[in-house]
């Protein structure tokens, strides 16, 4: 186990160094993007009024506790702020949730998992994007534990990484408990990162707006998480050896320039 432990830190800390000065396009640091969300959050927010409604009331009648999930998050620069979202889990005493969630390990309220499946529950989060705090596009924001290295650029709502996983909590559920934390740390964050930053370095306005399609339609790319599960059981053994750490994180950098080529022939 502590040879895990070593090894996910490792990886954690190589990952951390090679894309923290990682360039971003002129689009992604641009006052046009800003202006493009602060457009669209104005022309969403009123259309989505009558469907605010309904979630909330339905998670009213349906669950004790708030109708809004409250968590800090972390922003541009590495600032924190406060994500909102549609509460979809049975109200519980702060930090009480795993911090690594999947389709088994929470309590999910009656009408949680349906939000979750439709990521209406992540509707809020335009008042996010309105207060500046975050983008239509970019890299999802993590919780301060989950993040590596520095963010130089506006968390999104969605984002390249975000359509890659769009499943990540049925994959995680297929996990043993005890492997859970440490794949999540070691393989699937660094993957997320590398695929966000590669992309944020070439976004324009046309592969934003593709994106957003994407995700309205629901077009998710799950060959990320194939690679990963096909690549998981190499990644045990890899991690049972004496010299777990040095194969851990050789193992990553292949698994994950793996998924970043692949995902980035079908884009």
């Amino acid at each position: 186990m502590s040879d895990m432990i070593g090894g996910t830190r490792g990886v954690k800390a190589q990952f951390s160094f090679d894309l923290y000065e990682e360039r971003l396009s002129s689009w992604s640091q641009s006052g046009a993007k800003r202006l493009f969300d602060l457009v669209c959050a104005l022309i969403a927010l009123p259309l989505l009024i009558p469907v605010f409604l309904v979630i909330a009331l339905a998670i009213f009648v349906t669950s004790r506790g708030p109708v809004f999930f409250l968590q800090e998050r972390v922003g541009r620069h590495n600032r924190s702020f406060i994500i909102l979202k549609f509460r979809t889990l049975e109200h519980r005493g702060q930090g009480s949730h795993n911090r690594v969630t999947t389709a088994e390990n929470q309590r999910f309220t009656l009408v949680g998992p349906f939000l979750r499946r439709w990521k209406l529950d992540e509707l809020p989060q335009r008042l996010n994007v309105l207060t500046g705090e975050m983008s239509f596009v970019g890299p999802r924001p993590k919780l301060p534990e989950h993040q590596l290295g520095r963010l130089r650029c506006r968390p999104g709502i969605t984002g390249v990484a975000t359509i890659a996983f769009a499943r990540e909590e049925e994959v995680l559920a297929g996990l043993p408990q005890q492997r859970l934390d440490d794949c999540y740390h070691s393989i699937i964050l660094p993957a997320k990162l590398r695929l966000d930053m590669e992309y944020m370095a070439r976004s324009t306005f046309f592969s934003d707006l593709k994106l957003i399609v994407d995700t309205a339609l629901r077009r998710w790319d799950t060959t990320a998480m194939q690679i990963l599960l096909d690549a998981e059981p190499v990644e045990a053994k890899a991690q049972s050896r004496s010299s777990a750490q040095s194969d851990s994180i050789g193992n990553c950098e292949a698994t994950i320039a793996l998924i970043s080529g692949s995902f980035q022939r079908v884009h």
